[in-house]
């Protein structure tokens, strides 16, 4: 793959923001944007067990997708104090995914505010996301391919992103919204997967405070080099052609999708798995 090192900024205004970033859709990584909030210092795994250990959370790994499971569901639950503990004993593959901090630990709201980039955020959606060491999530993109800003804290992790115009080269799977899972990003086998060779995106990493901005429908891969856990805020998508996407993917595909795996079981995923691969071959004449 062709990956260019992500822009990274100290800080920025919102006027250099909108302009460098923002109106290019261009992913941008700031190191110290949000330094004034409580989190910088406060928010750390041991932190979270302090504030959220009796809660029940849901947890992920990386099992390919199943016909007999549900949009997102999650794969076992355990209580928070618990998982911290798993994250800092050893390497583990469970994550947290979209875990909604207001409905579940309002508290930690004093800890952060919705910073000004130029882009109005929506205030009921901030989510956080959990993983351990070596753990990843596929490479996909957000139903609603929003404007996303991503705050990571505690540890390091890598990011690799792409524009919807790479699609035709990621083997992407019909009626959804990733690639091939067993496709490895960080160490891709091009001869079995050869179009990743035309591929052109970008690959950075976050540490503790930094932020990374991901344009609309930005493919995203993120692997935690350390355990560790971050907070997205979202924008609604404004180029017209992917909000009508973003419509379109929650109120048809995603049902769509969901129906055929109830009516055909387990060969709907295969057989998309398959269409991923000789459809993208085709199309570039592999």
């Amino acid at each position: 793959m062709k990956l260019q090192e992500i822009d990274r900024v100290s800080s920025i205004t919102k006027e250099d923001f909108v302009k460098k970033y923002f109106k290019p859709q261009r992913p941008v990584i700031i190191e110290n944007f949000v330094n004034d909030w409580p989190a910088i210092k406060k928010w750390n795994l041991d932190y979270m067990a302090e504030v959220a250990g009796d809660k029940t959370v849901p947890l992920y790994d990386d099992r390919p997708v199943r016909h007999d499971e549900g949009f997102n569901q999650a794969h076992a639950e355990m209580k928070m104090s618990e998982y911290v503990e798993l994250l800092k004993k050893e390497p583990t593959r469970y994550r947290i995914f979209l875990w909604n901090i207001l409905k579940e630990v309002p508290v930690l709201q004093k800890d952060f505010s919705y910073p000004d980039f130029g882009l109005k955020l929506m205030k009921g959606l901030p989510m956080l996301f959990f993983g351990g060491e070596d753990s990843y999530t596929f490479m996909h993109y957000d139903i609603d391919l929003a404007n996303i800003f991503h705050f990571h804290f505690h540890g390091k992790k890598q990011v690799i992103l792409f524009d919807q115009k790479q699609n035709d080269y990621l083997y992407k799977i019909p009626h959804s919204l990733i690639v091939r899972e067993d496709i490895d990003f960080s160490n891709p086998d091009y001869e079995k997967w050869p179009a990743l060779k035309k591929a052109q995106g970008f690959v950075g990493h976050l540490e503790h405070g930094h932020v990374l901005y991901m344009p609309e429908g930005y493919w995203h891969y993120m692997r935690y080099l350390t355990p560790g856990f971050s907070m997205s805020l979202r924008a609604i998508a404004r180029n017209p052609k992917n909000l009508g996407k973003a419509i379109y993917n929650i109120f048809w595909m995603r049902h769509f999708d969901n129906l055929m795996r109830r009516w055909k079981g387990q060969s709907w995923i295969d057989s998309k798995n398959e269409r991923a691969i000789t459809s993208t071959h085709r199309r570039l004449g592999l």
